[in-house]
C-alpha cells in the first residue's frame, strides 16, 4: 500500500527551497515510481572560461592532432579531459563536487 505523499511547502526563496530538500527525504512528498524520463533538448551546460599554460610542444601536438580530426584544438581538449575524468570517475567512483 502506497503512503500518501506530503504537500510540498512554499518556499520564500530558492536558499530556503534548498535548505529545505537537504534536510527532507523527497519520498515523503513525491512518488518516484511514478517520475519518467525528462529530456530537455535546448539546455545548454554551464560553462566556465578558464586559463591553461601548456608547454609549447603540448599544444602544438594537441593542433596537429585536431586537425587531423578536423576539429578545433579546444574542442579535442574538451573530449580528452571528458574522457580521462570518465575513466577516473569509474576507477575510484563518484566524489562530490563542490562549487
Amino acid at each position: 500500500m502506497a503512503k500518501k505523499a506530503k504537500k510540498i511547502p512554499r518556499h520564500q526563496s530558492e536558499d530556503q527551497e534548498r535548505e529545505f530538500w537537504s534536510e527532507s527525504d523527497s519520498t515523503d512528498y513525491i512518488d518516484w515510481s511514478e517520475a519518467r524520463p525528462l529530456v530537455l533538448p535546448n539546455l545548454k551546460p554551464s560553462l566556465k572560461t578558464i586559463s591553461l599554460r601548456l608547454p609549447e610542444h603540448m599544444l602544438a601536438e594537441l593542433k596537429v592532432l585536431a586537425n587531423k580530426r578536423d576539429v578545433p584544438y579546444q574542442s579535442l581538449l574538451k573530449l580528452f579531459l571528458a574522457e580521462r575524468l570518465e575513466e577516473e570517475l569509474q576507477r575510484i567512483g563518484p566524489c562530490e563536487i563542490k562549487t
